[in-house]
């Protein structure tokens, strides 16, 4: 893991075409701006992990669906 730190306005690039600034720190909170390719998909990784969870709870349904069927 890579820890940088940066000030309000700053920026770090990731790749040739991943951008990340620093937009605001207010009361323990930051506020970033990611410029990215549309084709790069970006999730808050509390979002991610939720659907992740969606989709093993899905998948499960639907096995024990299929096991019933015979």
């Amino acid at each position: 893991m890579l820890v940088l730190t940066r000030k309000k306005g700053e920026s770090i690039l990731i790749g040739d075409d991943i951008e990340i600034t620093l937009v605001k720190v207010e009361d323990g909170s930051v506020k970033l701006a990611i410029n990215a390719p549309k084709d790069v998909q970006i999730l808050r990784k509390e979002l991610y992990t939720e659907v992740e969870k969606e989709n093993i709870i899905a998948t499960a349904i639907d096995m024990s669906i299929l096991k019933n069927i015979k």
